[in-house]
């Protein structure tokens, strides 16, 4: 009996070590599931653009504006953030990063995973609506589009300033875009040095001065007349009237304002000349020292992006004036690796490079 007594027995004892050891290693049962990660918010308000006023195609100066706080701005209220100025894309705009429906960009879960695999620190990120009667601002300067440039640099900068938690100075901002927002972020880093200390320009566009060049989109551009052609017109046509309104605008030749570097498919030198004076390959060597005063500049392309080409030649142009940047070439179309970019790179990189002043809790 004492022997079947030994043998009930030994099974009980040996469950319960290997339950112990379970517990001992792994920790209580109900602590297995991980705490959610903090996630930022978004609002989305009106920023009203003097800058934009009395424009020639009828937008509105009150502007659609994306403000992504991070986790920890409502709980530390003492603390003040650096604010990065994302730029989106031509016919793109803010609600399509961070509002409900993304169509190749979830900012807000790029951003949240970045902060939460600690690769970047909190930050604010702001993106402005560009998307106008012609379907892109260009970021520029015209009566016909309005002048964006001094939207971005002083209306929208002053806005976020008053009514967020910022660090307002130059060390803590940075800027940002893709493609037409690429085009922004290099236009407005050279010419405005003192608002904006770090740049990171995404598959920039509209880098090379090219307008005299034989270009189907600019014969289909000559044809439109009206908005409601525009409407019809492929990417590339559009993409030539957005160009013209900010680069040529013409407020004596409605209803559409602006000039064509074409007529009859023949150049016309002087708009053709106003056209390369925007391209940032030809301002480059303008705004060398500018340029040099950048804390940190990067630039990036996918390989199988039809801009990869200019892109290396900015690169190329930035290496031989001797100005500081970084160049870096990814598998990926014009917009494939754009939300990877954005969590893996674009964020890490403004958080080594904006100053976070003194941290306050």
């Amino acid at each position: 009996m004492k022997s079947n007594h030994r043998s009930l027995r030994r099974p009980a004892s040996f469950a319960a070590l290997a339950f112990a050891l379970v517990i001992w290693v792994s920790g209580p049962l109900h602590s297995q599931t991980p705490a959610p990660a903090p996630h930022g918010t978004v609002e989305r308000v009106k920023v009203h653009g003097t800058s934009l006023e009395g424009n020639l195609e009828g937008d509105s100066p009150d502007r659609d504006v994306s403000v992504y706080l991070p986790p920890g701005y409502k709980t530390h209220k003492k603390q003040r953030y650096p604010v990065v100025y994302l730029l989106h894309g031509y016919t793109d705009n803010d609600i399509y990063w961070f509002g409900p429906k993304h169509v190749f960009v979830d900012a807000p879960a790029a951003i949240d995973k970045s902060l939460a695999a600690d690769g970047a620190r909190e930050m604010i990120v702001v993106m402005p609506s560009a998307y106008t009667v012609y379907m892109g601002s260009m970021y520029s300067n015209s009566v016909t589009t309005g002048d964006w440039e001094s939207f971005i640099v002083h209306d929208l900068v002053s806005y976020i300033d008053a009514h967020y938690r910022t660090i307002p100075e130059r060390a803590s901002r940075g800027l940002a875009g893709h493609s037409m927002g690429g085009y922004g972020t290099i236009r407005l880093g050279m010419k405005y040095p003192e608002v904006f200390s770090s740049l990171y320009a995404m598959s920039a566009c509209c880098l090379p001065p090219s307008a005299g060049s034989p270009n189907p989109a600019m014969a289909k551009a000559e044809a439109i007349q009206s908005a409601a052609d525009l409407a019809k017109a492929d990417f590339g046509t559009r993409a030539m009237i957005a160009s013209a309104a900010a680069w040529s605008p013409n407020p004596n030749k409605p209803p559409l304002y602006f000039d064509l570097p074409t007529v009859d498919g023949k150049p016309q030198p002087l708009i053709v000349a106003k056209w390369d004076a925007n391209a940032p390959l030809a301002m480059l060597d303008q705004y060398v020292p500018n340029l040099k005063k950048a804390h940190a500049i990067a630039l990036d392309v996918g390989t199988k992006d039809g801009l990869m080409a200019s892109v290396q030649e900015l690169d190329r142009g930035m290496t031989t004036f001797g100005i500081a940047h970084t160049f870096e070439t990814y598998e990926g179309t014009h917009i494939s690796g754009v939300q990877t970019r954005l969590e893996q790179n674009v964020m890490p990189f403004f958080s080594k490079n904006l100053s976070f002043g003194k941290t306050k809790k």
